[in-house]
């Protein structure tokens, strides 16, 4: 399978969506390379695992299935999202948060749209994303939000790799 840029609960904090996030709740600059009009087709991580689940339960041996979210955005327009949702869900002195942003030189190269082409998984298999992504990044900002010590363990190098929840064969 190939897929677009996941995004959700658990995202080490040096990806886009994670990154805003932690840098606004401290009061940190939100820097946007060129004007931020570089695309990305965001695909929830919860929906890319059904879809792999799909792929691996009903696909056919030797096909390649594209896995996108629908969800094509700017990444000034994600990041104008994220603030918007905490302002609302966690308003502070740096609110609001969009006063944060900051526009930094493009980085040479940079890709101006990634998208892909998920048309054969919805067509061969009947799969569609059931995140939209303003109720997925709604969640994984809440996730962000209620998971600040998990953030702050990686953040500082103690994070040792433990995962979440309950382990498989565990007493409790």
């Amino acid at each position: 399978t190939n897929c677009s840029n996941n995004y959700g609960p658990c995202q080490f904090p040096e990806k886009l969506i994670p990154l805003v996030i932690l840098n606004a709740l401290e009061g940190k600059a939100l820097p946007i390379y060129g004007k931020g009009e570089q695309v990305r087709d965001w695909l929830h991580v919860e929906d890319h695992a059904r879809a792999l689940c799909l792929v691996l339960e009903q696909g056919q041996p030797g096909q390649t299935y594209n896995i996108g979210g629908h969800n094509e955005k700017r990444n000034i327009d994600v990041v104008q999202a994220i603030c918007a949702l905490l302002d609302e869900c966690a308003p502070s002195s740096f609110t609001p948060y969009a006063s944060l942003i900051s526009y930094v030189a493009d980085r040479p190269g940079h890709d101006l749209r990634y998208a892909i082409d998920a048309s054969k998984i919805q067509r061969e298999l009947g799969w569609t994303p059931v995140e939209t992504f303003e109720s997925g990044l709604r969640k994984t900002v809440q996730w962000y939000l209620d998971n600040l010590e998990w953030c702050r363990h990686v953040q500082d190098g103690s994070y040792r790799r433990e995962r979440l929840g309950i382990a498989v064969g565990s007493s409790i």
